[in-house]
């Protein structure tokens, strides 16, 4: 006893290493026993980050690990310690307001994270003790307390089903919250328990807290009396999980197993790794070129200071004093370094990481907003998961989608069935016997049946094997007979066309995939109404109006490795029998082959046409094997470790030698608009893969209608089945075909002209490729290290060579290789995922850019995309409109900030050859510091949201302007050359235009020159103002926010420029800018060099944006709107609505 104590405390015993016990309702079992109690965690929920208390320290170090911070502290650091020309202000005030901006950003969402957690942990649940009914906190909840959950309810943590309010044993959830899918589930208690949980003496067994929502193991031992205690597997059919709620049960209680931050939800609350865009991989590579520019001179002026120094003698009003003389010379030198290095550190645009992180968090919102995105169907419209990629949408080059739920609606429609050879075709309109029209059969007789025992055997395959539910209304069904035939369900919708009594109207199928409602009313359409599930019996309804039972003693789950499920059911006579359906390829290997023939050619044929097949058959079981199954099946769950493979085993083992019944046929409708979708994806320079788990043949006919592959394409197989002709091994086939194909497609293909991704007009030139995940794995993972390599690159040439590729038969984890395949490939391409499902997430995960479609296969590949929408249709304006115009405005921008701080810097670099070098400050404190925060900030975040370089409806008509921008194209170093040579240019010209200004010796009407300070002043004025102009020249989508930030900006800069210049400010010890504005005003000549000097800078810009011919397609659709004035690209419209498309095609 005592050792088993100690067991149980400290897992000593061999089976109980990775598992728990659970003492439930907290008594000690058995009774007579001590009860030890275990630690385990509270159920509170933290999802938060930072606390009161730790909220400034840790978000100060995470945001100086940041370069760019950690640079900019270095330097306010070296202003305080070292005797710099600029106070510490001017560099510590942006820094303080950068970090300040992110701190707030970051400590609201986490407060908001808090808030959830207060909600979630404060929520009031029932908790049985003592057989007395406690309210408390969903916090206090205890590993081994008995939970109440009543309908509509949250399970507060994670429960095995102990009770269930319904006669059967059973209770519906849903865990929409959890993995988004809406469909009712099916959870059943543990058998023969006491009703009253009182006097329940048990203990359970589990695995470890694991984050896996769909797996759990573990076993419960129920004590009575002094006899050997009961043992009950325990599996997910049992476990009610954190954040699922309770539906069409009135109530349930369960003990709880996993609480707090061991519950499968938290443990699948983690982040997704962060994305890169190559934006911010340009923006890397332009800093560390201003950061060489920076040091080149600030080595430059701290060279030529020394050199000016032993030239020159010292000045009598500028003597060195005693401390100086004895300083270290080359300390000194390297203090210098340091002051001309704070001097022009402007160079480094600090506030841009924030203008940046404004522009993508603000632009997201547009998505969101955009009603073009919204479907009335499912009441939703797109969502931003993470806004840090708005960009990358504008860059993608290789698209991988799914085909079921994206390419296709996931809208499932039972279209036919065959059985024994015999193809059946429901008539509406028909009077055939039994319901049935048969429209061919193997040797074309149209009359020519399958045997009535064979259809019905089929009929009731289908009516048994599934894990369907029957939502009834509270009013038993009447006339059963009739009403079937005018019930349309969908979806788990009940539909009345007036003929049902208003509470009849509820009934309807409760289902977790809509293949399995499909086939249910494909069955109804023929006579056989399934009726229900009550206590382990289900009920059918068969042709003859009679009520067939039937005892439900074992499911065979579907899994995605079998591809196939099954049932044992008893009937009235005794008989046991196991209906099968699955796959072909699942279900051909496991019956006997003579007949597989029959049934293998319309399989093929329903797969060429497009539809989703699944093919049925059955089993008689005697006595023996059923005990024998039994046994296994019982055992094989009771297993903690290796449950599943165990009961693999013995599912593989009691599916063979079963007789081929038939097949069904179901119809996976398109998506609306699917076909132009992929045309205009195309005709933008996209390449598009389809990856699928589905038959080749159905996959292939998905692919023909949606255009990705046209009549005149040669299609490139490599499946097994081109594998094993030739008589050879398949790695000798493998490689003979992959060379075969690359000679083809890559060696004799005529060279492609630069843009021009696909020529659809030149036959034997549009190639598709084709390969299954058999084939997939040899390529990738050959027998030997250099065939494998060599293998991979000759796979990748071929298929970018190809203009569509379709790999079929692939699991979830082949869908994410091949992504990180081409990812990784020569040159990076951006890559985008899109799917619905949940065996979509791992290639959502691993591309650059992950969308998701709301469909009807969950949420989960919305939860754990970048971007969701709600139909594929939606992907062609969010790519080709949005993504177009997020990477110019942001490319925009980034080279816009390096232009003008360029600009701001170059004037103060020149000073120096002026003052010998003496690291005097051009411009005033308030102006170095205000320049980047106030001055110019606004008008480039107003463009970089507003701009609309090319209107909406053009990118949409014209998808080639995508290829315009394609490979980053507006952050080539050829652009970030132009613009820092115009930079320089326009420094150049604000320096020496007011030095000419100033070799007048008199600007004033009173003979008095102008200072130093005034100097600085008038080149910063024309420097605002011209960066400013600048940008109103580039604005080709005026709205009054341009007008307002734009003219803003310039009246804010003159006005603080007064104030700032009219006060004596306590709290400065040299007021440098007392009326220096206003008197640099009172001078003509300073009024006409500051607007010759705007006017030359930006004289060149408005001579190109005049002399300059437009091109491209909406130019074309200008000239011929001209004559129109109500044409939207008519010239005639006012200057707010104006769009690039009325000018240019180009952006500079």
């Amino acid at each position: 006893m005592l050792r088993r104590r100690l067991n149980r405390l400290f897992g000593g015993d061999e089976g109980r290493v990775h598992s728990r016990t659970i003492y439930v309702g907290h008594k000690s079992c058995p009774p007579n026993e001590a009860y030890i109690p275990p630690k385990f965690c509270d159920n509170r929920i933290v999802s938060s980050k930072y606390t009161v208390w730790n909220f400034l320290p840790k978000n100060l170090f995470e945001q100086f690990r940041r370069i760019a911070n950690f640079y900019f502290l270095i330097i306010f650091l070296v202003q305080v310690i070292v005797d710099t020309p600029t106070s510490p202000v001017t560099s510590g005030l942006p820094l303080f307001f950068v970090i300040t901006v992110t701190a707030v950003k970051q400590g609201y969402e986490d407060w908001l994270r808090h808030k959830a957690d207060r909600e979630v942990n404060e929520y009031r649940v029932s908790v049985l003790e003592d057989g007395r009914r406690i309210r408390k906190m969903s916090a206090k909840i205890k590993v081994g307390d008995i939970v109440e959950v009543e309908e509509d309810e949250t399970f507060p943590c994670d429960l095995i089903l102990l009770q269930s309010s319904r006669d059967d044993g059973t209770c519906f959830v849903t865990t929409a919250s959890l993995d988004g899918e809406s469909n009712h589930k099916t959870h059943y208690t543990v058998a023969d328990l006491e009703s009253d949980l009182q006097y329940l003496s048990a203990t359970i067994e589990c695995e470890q807290p694991q984050p896996d929502l769909y797996k759990f193991v573990g076993r419960m031992h129920i004590y009575r009396n002094s006899q050997e205690p009961d043992v009950r597997s325990l599996g997910p059919e049992n476990l009610l999980l954190k954040g699922a709620n309770l539906k069409n049960t009135q109530k349930i209680c369960g003990v709880a197993v996993y609480t707090g931050m061991e519950t499968k939800m938290a443990l699948n609350y983690q982040g997704k790794s962060q994305k890169r865009s190559a934006v911010e991989k340009s923006i890397n590579a332009f800093l560390l070129v201003y950061l060489f520019i920076l040091v080149s001179k600030a080595l430059v002026c701290t060279t030529l200071k020394y050199v000016w120094q032993s030239k020159h003698d010292e000045t009598w009003y500028n003597e060195k004093t005693q401390k100086e003389k004895e300083t270290n010379q080359y300390l000194k030198m390297f203090t210098d370094f340091l002051s001309f290095m704070v001097l022009f550190n402007f160079i480094i645009p600090v506030s841009m990481y924030v203008t940046v992180e404004m522009q993508k968090f603000l632009g997201s919102f547009f998505i969101t907003w955009d009603k073009d995105f919204f479907d009335p169907e499912i009441q939703e419209g797109a969502l931003v998961n993470t806004s840090d990629l708005n960009e990358e949408l504008g860059q993608v080059e290789y698209i991988f989608t799914d085909k079921t739920g994206t390419l296709t609606q996931n809208n499932m429609e039972f279209i036919e069935c065959c059985i024994d050879g015999f193809q059946y075709k429901h008539g509406d309109g028909s009077s055939e016997l039994d319901g049935f029209c048969v429209t061919d059969g193997p040797v074309n007789k149209i009359q020519q049946k399958a045997g009535r025992e064979r259809e019905e055997l089929f009929l009731r395959a289908l009516c048994l094997c599934h894990t369907v539910q029957v939502k009834e209304s509270t009013k038993q069904r009447q006339d059963q007979n009739d009403q079937f035939d005018q019930i349309d369900q969908v979806d788990g919708l009940g539909l009345d066309h007036g003929f049902l009594d208003p509470p009849q109207k509820e009934m309807g199928f409760i289902a977790s995939s809509p293949d399995e409602i499909a086939l249910v009313k494909g069955a109804m359409r023929y006579g056989f109404t399934f009726l229900g599930l009550e206590s382990k019996n289900m009920k059918i309804l068969n042709r003859n109006k009679d009520v067939e039972t039937y005892e439900l003693l074992h499911v065979l789950n579907f899994d995605p490795v079998r591809r196939r499920m099954s049932v044992m059911v008893r009937s009235k006579t005794g008989d046991i029998l196991l209906f099968c359906k699955g796959a072909d390829s699942s279900i051909f290997p496991q019956v006997r082959q003579e007949e597989v023939e029959r049934i293998r050619m319309h399989v093929e044929r329903n797969a060429t046409e497009g539809y989703r097949t699944l093919c049925v058959a059955y089993k008689h079981l005697s006595a023996q094997e059923y005990a024998r199954a039994d046994a296994d099946l019982r055992e094989a769950r009771l297993a903690l470790q290796d449950r599943e493979e165990k009961l693999m085993a013995v599912y593989n083992r009691v599916e063979t030698d079963m007789i081929l019944i038939g097949a069904t046929a179901v119809e996976d409708q398109l998506q609306d608009e699917a076909a132009q979708t992929m045309e205009a994806l195309q005709g933008a320079g996209m390449k598009v893969w389809v990856l699928t788990g589905d038959k080749m043949e159905t996959a292939k006919s998905t692919c023909y209608a949606c255009g990705l592959f046209k009549k005149n394409t040669e299609l490139l197989e490599l499946t097994l089945r081109t594998l094993e002709d030739g008589g050879r091994s398949r790695e000798e086939r493998l490689h003979d075909l992959l060379l075969e194909y690359h000679k083809k497609a890559v060696q004799d293909a005529p060279p492609v002209k630069l843009g021009i991704t696909r020529s659809w007009s030149v036959a034997g030139h549009d190639y598709g490729f084709i390969i299954d995940g058999a084939s997939l794995s040899m390529v990738l993972s050959s027998s030997s290290e250099p065939n494998s390599r060599r293998y991979k690159n000759l796979f990748l040439q071929i298929c970018q060579n190809c203009t569509s590729v379709l790999c079929c038969r692939m699991a979830p984890l082949q869908k994410a290789q091949i992504v990180k395949l081409v990812k990784n490939s020569k040159g990076n391409p951006i890559t985008l995922s899109i799917g619905d499902g949940a065996n979509d997430v791992s290639m959502i995960l691993e591309a650059h850019v992950g969308i998701g479609i709301k469909g009807k296969e969950g949420r989960q590949a919305v939860k754990n995309s970048d971007y969701a929408i709600p139909k594929l249709k939606h992907l062609k304006k969010l790519l080709l409109a949005h993504g177009h115009l997020y990477y110019v405005r942001i490319a925009h921008l980034v080279q816009y900030f390096f232009y003008k701080n360029l600009c701001f810097i170059l004037p103060q670099f020149l000073y120096q050859f002026f003052c010998g070098y003496s690291q005097q400050p051009l411009y005033d404190a308030a102006y170095l510091t205000m320049y980047n925060i106030c001055f110019t900030s606004m008008p480039i975040l107003a463009y970089s949201l507003l701009e609309q370089h090319i209107c909406i409806e053009v990118l949409l008509e014209h998808s080639t302007l995508y290829r315009d921008i394609a490979k980053n194209a507006m952050l080539r170093w050829k652009l970030f050359l132009y613009w820092t040579a115009l930079g320089i240019f326009h420094g150049l010209v604000f320096f020496f235009g007011v030095r000419f200004l100033f070799s007048n010796p008199a600007l004033q009407d009173n003979g008095q020159v102008f200072g130093n300070w005034s100097y600085g002043t008038i080149v910063f004025t024309v420097l605002v103002f011209t960066v400013t102009l600048k940008l109103a020249l580039d604005t080709r989508h005026w709205t009054w926010i341009n007008h307002f930030v734009i003219w803003g900006s310039l009246a804010f800069y003159v006005f603080f420029s007064f104030f700032w210049g009219g006060i004596i400010w306590p709290f400065l010890k040299h007021q440098r800018l007392y009326f220096v504005f206003a008197n640099m005003l009172s001078s003509v000549s300073a009024w006409l060099v500051i607007i010759l000097l705007i006017l030359l800078s930006l004289l060149p810009e408005i001579l190109l944006v005049v002399l300059r011919k437009p091109r491209g397609p909406h130019a074309r659709q200008k000239k011929s709107s001209a004559g129109d004035p109500q044409s939207p690209q008519s010239p005639a419209r006012p200057l707010l609505t104006r769009t690039f498309s009325d000018e240019s095609n180009t952006v500079i």
